[in-house]
């Protein structure tokens, strides 16, 4: 969903390289240094308004999240939203994802979220998915051996598109949800802003976590 332009939004970027990165391949390799401290780096890719990046920075503070978002405006919201809560664990990219290979080095990430990707639902754009076989060889480059994905979507046409697409790729399941907030996995769940508004209109939410074999 394409947000309407903030004439505000690149100002308070250019005013917070601390938090926000613009040329994320300067760091490849060395994404620990943004941090306080060394500590696991998981990526969320397609942060949107960054409610789960921020949400799940606060609960681990042991772990050190990045939130990557394409769009300017949007990346602008969550980055507004993230700054009052000085988060030493928290960074933020304003980005295109297709470009991961030259963002992160070999095995410099730990785990890799996935949250209400677009499901391109056309089988003429099926490469667009970022379940797609290209988009998992690079996930398998930047995450460390035997990395994990986790996957959320309130649609089932795309979760079931992931599913066989993983498994064809080889990944291993760690777990299925075909109704993550009816289920023990909802206990310390941190919901994403899509996430939230679908679940209050009674749509199930799909999980799935998996890791590519070491």
């Amino acid at each position: 969903m394409r947000v309407k332009h903030k004439k505000w939004a690149a100002p308070l970027i250019a005013e917070h390289p601390e938090m926000m990165v613009s040329d994320p391949a300067q760091y490849a390799g060395h994404w620990q240094e943004r941090f306080a401290k060394k500590q696991p780096l998981r990526l969320e890719l397609g942060m949107g308004k960054g409610q789960f990046v921020i949400g799940m920075a606060k609960a681990h503070p042991e772990i050190n999240f990045i939130g990557m978002e394409i769009q300017t405006t949007v990346a602008a919201i969550a980055l507004k939203k993230a700054l009052p809560e000085e988060l030493p664990n928290l960074q933020l990219i304003n980005a295109d994802g297709a470009d991961l290979l030259e963002f992160f080095a070999p095995g410099e990430v730990d785990e890799l979220y996935l949250n209400f990707s677009d499901p391109w639902p056309k089988k003429r754009h099926t490469k667009r998915r970022l379940t797609y076989q290209s988009f998992l060889r690079e996930y398998q480059q930047i995450l460390r051996s035997s990395g994990t994905i986790e996957l959320k979507t309130d649609n089932m046409g795309f979760f079931e598109y992931s599913l066989q697409s993983l498994n064809n790729f080889g990944m291993k399941f760690d777990g299925v949800w075909l109704d993550l907030h009816n289920s023990e996995e909802n206990e310390h769940n941190v919901e994403t802003e899509y996430e939230q508004r679908f679940a209050a209109k009674g749509q199930p939410i799909y999980k799935l976590t998996a890791h590519f074999a070491g």
